[in-house]
């Protein structure tokens, strides 16, 4: 119908903060009215454990609220959601349902991107009939402040940890993502993990960080290899008890995460917090 704003798919993951994608709706903004719909695919892991959808959630779930909140300042109508999926199949799903005119994908450099590497860009286009699809490169790690990845459990409120992030956060612009394996992966709720947690995030926000944190995969390792697959990750932060009391040191975690992160990896020796000595 004549007047009505031309339909927008913006498809995106970790690239969805980059000034690319926003520059891209912004100069399909001045050629007419639109209205933008994000999708926002979780990431998959490749392997056979279990998959904690919740944190993987959360993560995409700030990404598109960021960025939705960039759009709308600039007065261009947009929503969003979440895909439990694929990116492909999130596309499938969302043309399958709703009036699509034209469609942008940003990915990080070919050089990082895992979508490029599956062909993806291909099989948007393939799947997306006569509508135009817009390709944009976001390297957001060039351009914006440190993303670091802080993982630690029961030494989460232990001085010399809250000490180091502090450091580093004045050290130049980071942003911070507490990762806090659960401990017991055979119950539904974590009370003790996520009260220990809320509590560090709130410490750490009063002294003005920008910090998130999530409840994870019971296995360390694995935890930070999840939140790795998900966010952009500069530098790692493994907290734990000292060596004679570190599960996690007696199974070489930091070793481990040197060696298959790909990023540095800090680690940081933490007593446990004063209140978690009393209980």
């Amino acid at each position: 119908m004549t007047g009505e704003p031309a339909s927008i798919l913006a498809v995106a993951n970790e690239s969805l903060m980059g000034d690319e994608l926003i520059a891209a709706v912004r100069r399909r903004a001045k050629r007419g009215p639109i209205r933008v719909k994000v999708v926002a695919p979780v990431t998959l892991p490749r392997e056979g454990y279990v998959v904690y959808r919740d944190s993987r959630r959360a993560a995409a779930g700030r990404r598109l609220q960021r960025t939705l909140d960039m759009l709308r300042r600039e007065g261009i109508p947009a929503h969003g959601a979440v895909f439990d999926d694929e990116p492909l199949a999130a596309v499938k799903d969302t043309l399958a349902i709703e009036d699509v005119d034209e469609i942008i994908v940003s990915t990080h450099p070919e050089t990082r991107s895992g979508w490029l590497r599956r062909n993806l860009l291909d099989e948007i286009r393939k799947n997306a009939g006569d509508r135009p699809v817009e390709h944009v490169v976001a390297d957001v790690g060039a351009r914006e402040g440190v993303n670091v990845l802080v993982v630690a459990n029961e030494t989460v409120l232990g001085e010399s940890l809250l000490e180091r992030i502090r450091t580093r956060a004045q050290e130049g612009p980071a942003s911070f993502l507490i990762v806090s394996p659960q401990s017991d992966p055979t119950r539904g709720e974590h009370p003790e993990a996520e009260r220990r947690l809320r509590a560090a995030l709130a410490t750490l926000r009063v002294d003005g960080i920008d910090v998130h944190g999530q409840i994870a995969h019971p296995d360390p390792y694995t935890a930070v290899m999840h939140a790795v697959r998900d966010e952009r990750t500069d530098e790692i932060i493994v907290s734990t008890f000292p060596r004679t009391r570190s599960g996690w040191l007696r199974r070489d975690l930091v070793g481990r995460l040197r060696a298959d992160s790909g990023v540095p990896v800090e680690h940081v020796i933490s007593e446990p917090a004063r209140e978690e000595v009393a209980v």
